[in-house]
């Protein structure tokens, strides 16, 4: 008869009689080769460094394509589909807000040791999280000019810029179930960032009013919101940790550092879903 101690050691089979392994499945000789510093001698904490940015990478290319997924199920009207995904966003969101804490181990007199390996490389540079701002509605095609050292990463994030943001998406889901959505709000160039509108503040106090009526709309307002709050958070952190470590030294990449995200925080997606807090719960419809 098989003892426990033998269906233990049954798991671990080698490959030549398994197939395909764990190492190989995940690609971890790519993956933990992909980690090279470039300080001579290498300084002990460049490795934090590099592997902080790179799962922050794989991070953000798990929530574009979540946010994909999300936006074309909008885009077929199919909203109870999207709320488990962005559900997971916000987690994956609440991951990234937590790496901050360790790459602040990194002190200010261990970062300058390695800093100028770095060069002129910046986080601005990261095609990922500038189509993730972009999915998310903050276009600003001044951003682009940044990618074009290679011309296929250009397109990539140029094709993001001249589509519709996940916001964009709801509210012509919303004009199409028959929601008196303004047509400048859905009729327009979707390389340009949404502008505030009154009335949609309007239309969103209707659909918190009565939620049950609405329950779908009054939903994903709500998941919306908690991916923006995260995202607010996350930018506040960063800003944080950058002020912690280098002070007020401008960026590797150019921009002022600390002035420069201070600036950013505070940049509202879906700037009517927080509007409109303030006007729930009144009888101003004004």
């Amino acid at each position: 008869m098989e003892n426990s101690t033998d269906k233990v050691k049954a798991v671990a089979v080698p490959r030549s009689k398994q197939g395909l392994n764990y190492p190989a499945y995940l690609q971890l000789d790519r993956l933990l080769g992909a980690q090279r510093p470039l300080s001579s001698p290498p300084h002990h904490d460049e490795l934090l460094f590099i592997i902080q940015h790179q799962v922050a990478e794989l991070w953000m290319k798990l929530i574009l394509h979540e946010l994909r997924a999300a936006i074309c199920y909008i885009h077929t009207d199919e909203l109870n589909r999207c709320f488990k995904i962005l559900a997971r966003v916000r987690l994956i969101q609440r991951q990234l807000f937590e790496q901050w804490g360790v790459l602040e181990t990194l002190t200010p007199s261990e970062y300058v040791q390695f800093r100028s390996v770095l060069g002129g490389a910046s986080g601005l540079q990261s095609p990922q999280y500038r189509m993730i701002e972009y999915l998310l509605g903050n276009k600003d095609a001044g951003r682009l000019e940044v990618f074009e050292y290679d011309e296929a990463v250009y397109r990539q994030v140029r094709e993001v810029l001249i589509s519709p943001s996940i916001y964009d998406e709801f509210l012509c889901h919303l004009s199409r179930q028959g929601y008196a959505v303004p047509a400048v709000c859905v009729e327009r160039d979707w390389s340009q960032p949404h502008e505030r509108n009154e009335d949609l503040v309007t239309l969103f106090k209707a659909i918190y009013d009565n939620p049950e009526h609405h329950w779908d709309a009054y939903a994903l307002c709500e998941k919306l919101v908690d991916v923006e709050e995260q995202f607010q958070l996350w930018r506040f952190r960063h800003m944080k940790t950058v002020e912690r470590i280098i002070g007020y030294k401008q960026g590797t990449g150019g921009s002022s550092g600390v002035p420069f995200l201070k600036q950013v925080i505070g940049k509202s997606f879906f700037p009517e879903l927080f509007d409109v807090r303030t006007r729930i719960g009144t009888d101003d419809d004004s």
